[in-house]
């Protein structure tokens, strides 16, 4: 039953990576019409590629080049969410998913939330926190995602370049 359990929670993590996977692929394809669509096609692309491979092989993470630079984004993203989430802050902008700074923030802070959800997940086996907590931080990108392409009134303060993307 134990093994029963481990094996579920194991296909789950990989699923949820393997998701994510696509889901941060996509988020870099949407990238190529922005005006410094190099910056966030990395930004978005590095964790694309970490989590497709944690997919495949979740010890991964236990390799020297998949940590450095999964650390390597990690330290850029925070120091990039805490320089917008100032920003953010300091001219009172509250509804973030308006304001292309917020979604970069919240985009950011996404893939870091992500990789440190990752770290270190290919040393043991995956416990059922850490993947309910992965089921949750990948369900609700996708549902934020539709909602807002679906909303049409809620689109229409965004930049041309974020409404040509798909």
């Amino acid at each position: 039953k134990k093994q029963e359990r481990r094996s579920w929670i194991s296909v789950a993590w990989r699923l949820c990576n393997l998701s994510m996977s696509a889901f941060l692929s996509l988020a870099t394809y949407v990238q190529m019409n922005d005006p410094d669509a190099g910056v966030w096609m990395a930004a978005y692309g590095v964790p694309a590629v970490l989590s497709g491979l944690v997919g495949l092989d979740p010890h991964v993470t236990e390799t020297l080049p998949w940590r450095r630079t999964s650390d390597l984004h990690v330290m850029l993203s925070v120091a990039v969410v805490a320089m917008l989430g100032w920003r953010l802050d300091r001219e009172r902008l509250w509804e973030i998913f308006h304001q292309e700074e917020g979604r970069e923030f919240s985009g950011l802070l996404l893939t870091t939330v992500w990789l440190l959800l990752c770290r270190h997940s290919g040393r043991a086996p995956v416990g059922t926190l850490r993947v309910l907590t992965a089921v949750a931080v990948t369900v609700f990108p996708v549902v934020a995602w539709l909602y807002y392409h679906g909303n049409e009134e809620l689109r229409s303060s965004w930049p041309a370049h974020c409404k040509t993307a798909i």
